[in-house]
């Protein structure tokens, strides 16, 4: 099979990001490095590393979500931080990774999965899958810039694709609102609050397409339903 994809199964990262992996020269194949993203591996013949660590792949495919907390970095592994999201799955017999973006300082539902091509689908702006947030930010927000945000505002990327709002709580000092975005660029939510002059204090991710977060308590995981599983497989064309 192709690398990424060898990557994925084995719970490295998603093939996007197992190719950045490759990219840059931290994966070897039977003990050289590889630059080639094109690589296929076997199996059972070849010994595949990343950072020097053997990996090989799953046998099953895993499908999970966790209520992170703040000051937890989405990633597998950074040298620079010791507070990763994978800490906070002691126990679970999986090698699993997480699936798109979620800020340090933010919490909420976060989906882990070995199944790299519906991470892949998931974390694509293509398929356009809803996530909503719940959003403190300081100042009593009007209706004015409510419409802003839903009718999409210039960021340094570009203009962002129209949202839905729902104004939760407001007081002179701070509003609670709503928002749900199909798009996942990186500090996203916080630049279009910031952009309307409400910077956020406090971000929450409530659901993630059809998924829920519930009553899961913070810091702790649950496996994905089968029936909620076939319903995010449906949302982006997969069986």
């Amino acid at each position: 099979m192709r690398i990424n994809k060898y990557l994925a199964r084995s719970g490295v990262a998603s093939r996007r990001h197992a190719d950045n992996l490759i990219l840059q020269g931290r994966v070897k194949v039977n003990g050289n490095s590889i630059k080639q993203l094109g690589v296929q591996v076997h199996d059972y013949k070849d010994i595949v590393e990343v950072d020097g660590r053997i990996v090989s792949p799953e046998k099953g495919t895993y499908y999970i979500m966790l209520n992170k907390p703040p000051g937890f970095l989405v990633s597998t592994r950074d040298p620079h931080h010791k507070r990763l999201v994978t800490s906070l799955l002691k126990g679970y017999k999986g090698k699993v990774f997480p699936v798109g973006r979620l800020d340090f300082d933010s919490s909420g539902l976060l989906i882990f999965t070995n199944d790299g091509m519906l991470a892949f689908r998931l974390s694509h702006p293509r398929y356009q899958v809803n996530k909503t947030y719940e959003v403190k930010c300081k100042g009593a927000i009007e209706d004015s810039k409510l419409r802003l945000l839903e009718k999409g505002v210039m960021l340094e990327d570009g203009i962002t694709a129209p949202a839905k709002t729902r104004l939760l709580s407001k007081t002179k000092e701070s509003s609670t609102v709503q928002i749900t975005i199909h798009e996942g660029r990186k500090r996203q939510v916080r630049r279009m609050f910031k952009n309307v002059g409400h910077p956020v204090t406090c971000l929450k991710r409530v659901s993630f397409g059809n998924l829920k977060l519930g009553t899961l308590a913070e810091g702790k995981f649950m496996q994905i339903k089968k029936s909620q599983l076939i319903k995010l497989k449906n949302l982006v064309g997969l069986k």
